[in-house]
């Protein structure tokens, strides 16, 4: 057998998760495609349909979640305006200074130093906010 054929067949599957709008086909189609002399338990459409309200309420809350750290994150760069910061970015060498703004890319948010957005992953350090006393 000549080596490409010998490869795993699960490499070349497509991989595909079923959505809520699946599950609701599925049902419809268990339903119409019944015998009407032997038809379904209705228990059993009862547990199909109680698993459906889990998926949904499960789908809800991840999409909850995913904006509570959105927040989260938002909360945290926040706290870093006008502080002092030290960023190890990914070509090695270290940045320090002052955050100046905040932007949202794609949901994230991302601290400004000197005009240069950053991940909140690298942020190193993070100096306390100097005060000024008034005489």
């Amino acid at each position: 057998m000549p080596a490409d054929e010998a490869t795993d067949t699960s490499d070349r599957l497509p991989t595909r998760n079923l959505t809520q709008d699946d599950f609701l086909k599925l049902v419809v189609a268990q339903m119409t495609a019944q015998d009407p002399m032997n038809p379904r338990k209705d228990t059993e459409f009862i547990a199909q349909m109680a698993q459906f309200s889990l998926l949904e309420q499960t789908k809800s809350m991840q999409d909850e979640v995913a904006q509570l750290r959105t927040d989260q994150l938002f909360l945290q760069a926040n706290a870093m305006l006008g502080r002092v910061v030290e960023l190890q970015h990914s070509e090695g060498t270290p940045t320090r200074g002052t955050v100046s703004a905040i932007h949202v890319v794609e949901g994230t948010p991302k601290i400004v130093v000197a005009g240069q957005s950053y991940d909140l992953n690298e942020v190193i350090s993070v100096e306390p906010a100097t005060t000024t006393t008034q005489p």
